[in-house]
């Protein structure tokens, strides 16, 4: 039964992926939102190193626009909700979402914990009912296994969650919350700090978009 169960599960997966393909496939372009979470004041997480959350995934975001260019050769329509440290509240961020026809919406955080060993990274979905909500399962298990395997950091798996962001923008388009990894983990923040790393990051979260 269980092997009929993921035969089945696997099934809807591939069909998933060609209607995504199909969809994103509609322009010449992917318009991709990317979410660098927090900002201005509010700057989410502070690693045991005394990085910041806000600085950590501004950073990357902007990696990721020249990426796309030096890399993909311009494959994708890269806007962000915030180019500089500067606080955007949530309801803002879907509203940019939404205003910029996103076909995909990535949100991009760092985790924390009071437990120092606390480690790996993790993939959010939104748990509500969308029309958007298995390709964004979809895209969020390919971007938690490129991650893993190109960075070598462990995988906590793709998780569901009712983040604001999320929710609103599901509708939009398919949408993932990407947590890269815990500040509190010495190992985590030290990797984190280092934007050569950026590099390998980046492309294995652009190199599954298709």
């Amino acid at each position: 039964m269980q092997s009929i169960l993921l035969i089945i599960f696997m099934a809807g997966f591939i069909l998933t992926h060609q209607y995504i393909s199909a969809q994103l496939k509609r322009n010449d372009k992917i318009n991709i939102v990317i979410d660098p979470g927090h900002g201005g004041r509010d700057s989410g997480a502070i690693g045991i190193n005394g990085i910041q959350e806000k600085e950590v995934v501004l950073k990357l975001a902007l990696y990721l626009q020249k990426l796309n260019q030096e890399v993909f050769q311009n494959k994708f329509e890269i806007y962000l909700t915030r180019y500089s440290d500067t606080l955007i509240y949530l309801g803002d961020r879907s509203k940019s979402a939404r205003s910029l026809k996103a076909d995909l919406f990535i949100s991009l955080h760092c985790n924390h914990s009071p437990a120092p060993g606390s480690r790996g990274i993790e993939v959010y979905v939104s748990g509500r009912n969308s029309a958007n909500r298995n390709e964004s399962t979809y895209l969020a298990y390919r971007i938690e296994k490129s991650i893993a395997q190109s960075t070598g950091i462990r995988s906590r798996g793709v998780k569901f969650s009712d983040f604001q962001v999320l929710r609103e923008t599901m509708d939009i388009s398919p949408s993932v919350l990407i947590e890269l990894g815990f500040l509190s983990n010495l190992d985590e923040a030290g990797y984190l700090k280092d934007t050569r790393n950026f590099k390998v990051l980046g492309l294995a979260i652009l190199s599954v978009i298709d």
